[in-house]
């Protein structure tokens, strides 16, 4: 029975890793999480649970230390968390994110087809891959149109875990997850750094916040919450893709004012638009319909927008605080 609980997360020291190692080991899973050999590995996230999840190196660049990776922890499900993850990087890294993103999730399903094609198999695709939005909402049969090099190398991911799925019968799920948020965001995303631009204001240590495009809008949740869906997919008799999303669209305008609005700031006499931080090609407009989610999966989102906003502030200004 223990070898049904044996989990591999590669990007466990990210947001979405960290949480899902905690879901996984209060449902009794042993954990592996796969780090990269760096200098600058931080493990501030999973702090809390290091102890009790076991840390292996390898690199998704590297499809040999996959191989032995999975020979050596022997995961009944893995997740593949792990991408160059900020869509603004990708423009100034279009083929390091190339070769991570896209790249990299071929090597994972092959080491696995290699290895033990038993083994179930969770990508992180995203809502960045629909990008010029085709429809709205957006559901799993929407056509995807990237705007950024990372989207691009995402939609490549997406398609070769259905291709493994499809050519080799792996169960092979792929969650397309809109904006997921968290106090352990890190600081190069919008919410985070407004939340924390937010605390640094109300406790006088900055003055303005600088920000990029004020009308982009998104499907913002709670990462806690759609690491939940993860897990239920790879429980599902049959491999798919889901959507996962609120279902509600919000502007980086108005996250700015629930922010601001938490610590009774108005967001207008702080925040200042800056070109720098406008990107090569814009995505507008993004909403998700996670009816199938829903229906198949049972998921359904727990935490509001005012909520998480709220929530993030909070552990923001507790942070300072402390500091």
């Amino acid at each position: 029975m223990a070898a049904q609980l044996r989990a591999l997360i590669t990007g466990i020291t990210g947001q979405d890793g960290s949480y899902l190692a905690e879901l996984l080991l209060q449902k009794g899973y042993e954990v592996t999480g796969m780090v990269r050999r760096s200098s600058t590995v931080n493990f501030e996230r999973i702090r809390h649970i290091q102890d009790r999840v076991e840390l292996i190196s390898g690199d998704l660049l590297d499809e040999v230390s996959m191989i032995g990776i999975l020979r050596e922890a022997r995961p009944a499900e893995v997740y593949n968390l792990a991408a160059q993850s900020f869509v603004q990087t990708s423009w100034s890294q279009p083929v390091f994110t190339g070769e991570v993103t896209g790249l990299g999730v071929t090597r994972m399903l092959d080491a696995i087809r290699i290895v033990d094609p038993e083994i179930r198999f969770y990508q992180a695709s995203s809502s960045e891959m629909f990008g010029k939005v085709q429809a709205v909402p957006q559901n799993e049969s929407t056509s995807f149109y990237p705007r950024s090099p990372y989207g691009v190398a995402k939609v490549y991911g997406h398609w070769i875990t259905v291709n493994y799925r499809e050519s080799y019968g792996l169960h092979a799920s792929s969650g397309i997850l809109f904006n997921h948020e968290s106090p352990r965001r890190g600081l190069e995303f919008v919410t985070r750094k407004i939340t924390n631009s937010v605390a640094r204001i109300k406790m006088g240590l900055d003055s303005e916040l600088r920000l990029g495009n004020l009308e982009a809008r998104r499907d913002w949740g709670f990462a806690g919450d759609y690491v939940t869906a993860m897990w239920l997919m790879l429980q599902q008799s049959e491999p798919g893709d889901y959507v996962v999303s609120t279902g509600e669209t919000h502007s980086v305008r108005e996250f700015c004012e629930a922010a601001f609005g938490r610590v009774g700031l108005d967001y207008a006499k702080y925040v200042v638009q800056d070109p720098r931080f406008m990107r090569p090609a814009e995505v507008d407009l993004l909403v998700g319909d996670a009816g199938k989610a829903k229906s198949v999966l049972g998921w359904e989102p727990t935490v509001t927008f005012t909520e998480l906003a709220a929530m993030m502030v909070d552990a923001d200004m507790s942070l300072l605080k402390g500091s």
